[in-house]
């Protein structure tokens, strides 16, 4: 294995973990999100708003792609990443996969704490933040 992805919903703690295991380790850190905003100039807000939740998914999973052959390196994906079967299954062959989870309660603290949460990154859909969050933990979890 020569890195470590680290896969959650929202707020489960992916990037803080990844910090400091990448310190632990020496190894790089790279945050998927972080990565995709520098390459972008723009927030996730931003590309969600100009071309929709596509738009993002697509830049995801390409940066996804990129991540493969890179070593000893520690990476947070973003929480859709699961989404994107082939470029997961890609990363799972030389990496140990790490599943972070919050329960909804800790998950729904920790946005409404985050500043960064409610003006950087948009809704997932239509609902309350309350439901939205029950559902879409709800609709990824098997993909884990």
């Amino acid at each position: 294995m020569d890195k470590i992805v680290l896969i959650g919903f929202r707020a489960t703690g992916k990037t803080s973990v990844g910090k400091k295991l990448a310190e632990a380790l020496n190894w790089r850190f790279v945050d998927l999100d972080e990565e995709i905003q520098k390459k972008t100039g723009k927030s996730i807000k931003e590309i969600v708003e100009e071309g929709g939740w596509q738009a993002f998914r697509d830049l995801e999973k390409k940066e996804m792609q990129s991540l493969i052959n890179l070593k000893e390196v520690v990476i947070a994906l973003g929480g859709g990443g699961v989404l994107h079967k082939k470029e997961m299954e890609n990363l799972k062959e030389n990496s140990l996969v790490v599943w972070l989870y919050a329960s909804e309660e800790v998950i729904l603290q920790r946005i409404k704490k985050d500043a960064k949460s409610l003006s950087q990154r948009p809704a997932l859909s239509n609902a309350s933040l309350e439901e939205e969050v029950k559902n879409i933990l709800k609709e990824r979890t098997p993909w884990v």
